[in-house]
């Protein structure tokens, strides 16, 4: 179905035999180097030579650790590929029911298969396995519902506040056979409530409102050694959101950025470990997260 898929296997192909070209460029470099005449200048010359190697050797170094950090998209692309089936169905049903229930204003599929599904696996990899999930504002399902597919040892909680987006999220849960229960309520009013408060092990949110704000929505839902991840833009608001996840109870704020292939944007994670219980008071509810966020 996804015709991305092609492009990205030929891409890799070319990506790897100029992958190829390069390192033979920089073996003949070194061998030269490593023929310098024994001059004064030819061992400055190579001592030259020998630190810029371990200059890049250190970059080597550094990006392969970042590598461990951002998404891989080849594992996000073959995990489609393997339920190529219910992602099929899933943008299919999101066309038929987008025009009653205003789900989402990107509709292409090439643009959905970047966008939504690649960018909602995107954090897969930070959900423990087995682990209890909340998801805040769930909307047309993302990231929930493809994370739901590709992960089926994860239960989750959907919390949405209009009807309509719920009845279809309900409609789609069922459909696909997923481990997801709708919940229509407001963020605020979960956070207060017994069976919700503390009661993940991580709660999620993308697109949903600024970072201080999503924190006091979504840290009162987390267990303590849990965790809260916010899919974002490109614009980082971490230090804006700083001293709402430490009053919230949370902290070791950090953010991963990626990029989404074919130069569909970027993008970031930002994760927030929960360190102790919330306080009661919060959330505060009645709109004040929004129109007062923690500062």
């Amino acid at each position: 179905m996804w015709t991305g898929c092609r492009k990205h296997v030929e891409k890799k192909g070319n990506v790897e035999r100029k992958r190829k070209g390069l390192r033979n460029v920089g073996e003949r470099k070194i061998k030269t180097e490593r023929g310098c005449p024994q001059s004064d200048s030819g061992v400055e010359k190579r001592r030259y030579g020998f630190s810029q190697t371990v200059e890049k050797n250190r970059k080597v170094w550094y990006n392969r650790s970042m590598k461990e950090e951002i998404p891989d998209f080849d594992e996000c692309r073959a995990q489609i590929a393997q339920n190529q089936e219910k992602f099929a169905q899933f943008y299919r049903m999101l066309l038929q029911y987008n025009a009653a229930f205003n789900l989402t204003a990107i509709t292409r599929e090439e643009e959905v298969f970047h966008k939504h599904f690649l960018d909602s696996l995107a954090g897969g990899r930070r959900i423990p396995q087995g682990a209890s999930v909340a998801e805040v504002g769930s909307g047309a399902g993302f990231p929930s519902v493809p994370l739901s597919i590709v992960r089926p040892d994860l239960s989750f909680k959907l919390i949405e506040s209009t009807g309509k987006k719920c009845q279809f999220l309900k409609t789609v849960a069922e459909a696909l056979g997923l481990r997801i229960t709708v919940c229509q309520m407001r963020a605020e009013d979960a956070g207060r409530d017994a069976a919700f408060r503390e009661r993940f092990d991580c709660a999620i949110a993308r697109a949903v409102a600024p970072l201080p704000t999503l924190a006091e929505y979504c840290l009162p839902l987390v267990k303590k050694g849990g965790s809260m991840i916010a899919w974002k833009g490109s614009e980082d608001e971490t230090d804006a959101a700083r001293n709402a996840v430490r009053i919230l109870g949370g902290g070791n704020v950090r953010v991963v950025r990626y990029t989404l292939p074919e130069r569909y944007g970027d993008r970031m994670l930002v994760l927030a470990e929960k360190l102790r219980e919330t306080p009661a008071k919060y959330p505060r509810g009645q709109g004040k997260e929004r129109k007062a966020p923690l500062l």
